[in-house]
Order: C-alpha cells, then structure tokens, then sequence
C-alpha cells in the first residue's frame, strides 16, 4: 500500500460509517465516531470502572422503586444510562442489546424492547437515536419485524450465515451486524488451515457474500461488519455500509497512513428485488442447520452474552446490598 497524508480512520470514514464497538465512554469521546454499540460483555467490562460509578449507582437507585422486579429494572437502567451517556457524543444512533437470554422469545423481546425505548425517552431520547438489538434467531427476526413496523429500529446481532441474513432482509431490518472475527475463530479451530490472508478470511468472505446478496435485491438493511480480528479484516471491507471497531483497532487506524482500497462498492450493482428469497421458518431453520459453523456460533453466542448478563447481575446484586444497607443506616 502506498502511503498517504491522512490516516486510514480518516480515509475509511470517507467510505464507511466507522460505529465504536465498546461501552468505555471514553474512548468514544476519543475517537468520534458517528455510531456506537454496546452489548453485555462490554457493559459488564465497563461497570467495573470507577469512572461509571455514577452510572451505576443511578441504576440501582432506580431499580428501588420496583421492588417486584428490582434486578430487572436495574439492569435495564445500566443499559440505558450507558446508551444516554454515549448519544451526548456521538451525533448517530446508539445500540443497546436484549438480554441475550431471551433470544428464543419473541414476544419477551419485543416487550423489552419497548422498555427500552420507554427508559431512553424518560431520559429525553427519541426512539430515532436507538437501534434495540437482537439476537439473530428466529424469534429474534420475527420481534425485529413486529418493532420494525412500529419504527422501532433494530440492529440483528451473532449473525453468521446467509439464511440469518436472508430472513433479517424479508422482515425489513434497520441493520445487520455479520461477526467477522467470529467466523474466523470457528475455520482456525475446525480447519487445517490456520493462517488466512484477509481475502481468504471466510468472515470477510461472508460479509462480502451478504452485502453483494442485499445490493442485488436492492435491500434497504445496512450491512454492518463487526467483531474483527485485524486490522486486514476491517480493511478488506472497505466499503462495507458500517464497521462497528473496537478501540484497539481504532487506535491502529489512526496510527497508519497507509493508503486504503474501496473493496465493496454497491452503486456497480444492478438492484432486481424479483431474485429476493423467501424462507419461511422451517425452511429458515434447516438453511441455518446445515451450517455447522453458524449453527455453533449462534449458540454460543448466546450462551456467552447470557453467562455475561449473570455475571453483571452478580455485580448489581451486591452495590443493591450496598444501597439498602446505607438507607438502613441513615434511617
């Protein structure tokens, strides 16, 4: 790559949306860009920080006033007070995750949901600076298209395969998050093959598939490659709608001046809606079946975010022991 004056953060931005994949507020802050997600292990990362003790105090004094569902609220609360703090940076959207553990439940999701939307206009938050997102199952797809035609927007998350894809795209989206770095991890572990060039990546090769499948049908949902690797991972996407980054690879864009290649470019695509497929659940779930690696992703995905969740309730469950014993002895 030949070199040039701007750094590679710099020239990606002019190609794709760079989204902050992270909870530290602060990196946010440093790095500016126009989005930014979350999800329960980043939140559980950075809870623990002394900085956010204010975020999280709020939360637990919040939660007190719904003793019947105490932990619920506060965890919800956290969230929220997390999103709200990252919208007074970044100008664009802010996404806040459903409990991972209600990723076979349709209608617990769309119910979640809608508390989250509630708590961010409490806050003074329109429900147009929020993507609610959801795990890519399908009763996760089956929520997003109820809350879509609500216009509550929503950011499908652990995909990993073409017939996730697919049924985010018939439901109307607002955006897909396809796990790069995640696919990788998956053909390392069950391949002989252990070193791949960016253009051998299979994660860069399934974005790649999934973006040029949704600009062939003239699909309306953003294409958003995420959980990356490396930095030849993001770079061999250039292009791509969004990136959502985390701040090491932030960091490393920053500090290269090497020249960046538009990689995908959806204008040279002739849109033809008549190739869109349609999967209906059975068939949804055979697609996604037969392929081992996304299959075993998205249920590990799952379990991941929702062990990460308990830990996080762990957490909350003793600053709520904290809080009750200080009113105790101020009574």
């Amino acid at each position: 790559m030949s070199g040039s004056s701007e750094d590679q953060f710099s020239q990606l931005s002019k190609i794709s949306v760079i989204v902050a994949d992270t909870g530290d507020i602060e990196s946010i802050r440093k790095y500016k860009p126009v989005d930014a997600t979350t999800n329960p292990s980043l939140l559980l990362d950075a809870c623990q920080k002394k900085e956010y003790a204010h975020l999280v105090d709020d939360a637990v004094a919040y939660g007190s006033k719904f003793p019947e569902n105490r932990l619920q609220y506060t965890m919800d609360r956290l969230a929220v007070n997390f999103g709200a703090e990252i919208t007074k940076i970044v100008p664009g959207v802010v996404s806040t995750e459903v409990d991972a553990r209600l990723s076979f439940d349709t209608q617990a999701s769309v119910d979640k949901a809608h508390l989250y939307i509630k708590l961010y206009q409490e806050l003074g938050i329109p429900k147009e600076r929020i993507l609610v997102k959801l795990a890519t199952t399908w009763e996760g797809i089956k929520a997003a298209e109820i809350l879509e035609k609500e216009g509550i927007h929503c950011n499908m998350t652990l995909l990993f395969s073409m017939a996730q894809a697919i049924g985010c795209a018939q439901v109307g989206a607002t955006l897909i998050s396809p796990f790069v770095g995640r696919i990788l991890d998956w053909f390392v572990s069950n391949s002989p093959k252990k070193e791949y060039t960016p253009d051998e990546d299979p994660g860069v090769k399934s974005v790649r598939e999934i973006y040029d499948y949704y600009k062939s049908i003239g699909c309306k949902t953003i294409v958003m490659g995420a959980s990356f690797r490396s930095r030849g991972e993001i770079l061999a996407l250039a292009g791509c709608d969004k990136l959502t980054i985390g701040p090491k690879f932030l960091e490393e864009l920053k500090n290269s001046h090497e020249s960046v290649k538009r990689v995908l470019d959806g204008s040279s695509i002739k849109a033809d809606p008549s190739k869109a497929i349609k999967l209906n659940e059975p068939q949804f779930r055979w697609m996604l079946n037969q392929d081992q690696m996304a299959t075993e992703k998205l249920s590990e995905g799952i379990r991941k975010f929702a062990a990460d969740a308990v830990k996080l309730e762990g957490i909350l469950q003793l600053k709520i022991a904290e809080f009750d014993k200080k009113g105790t002895t101020q009574q």
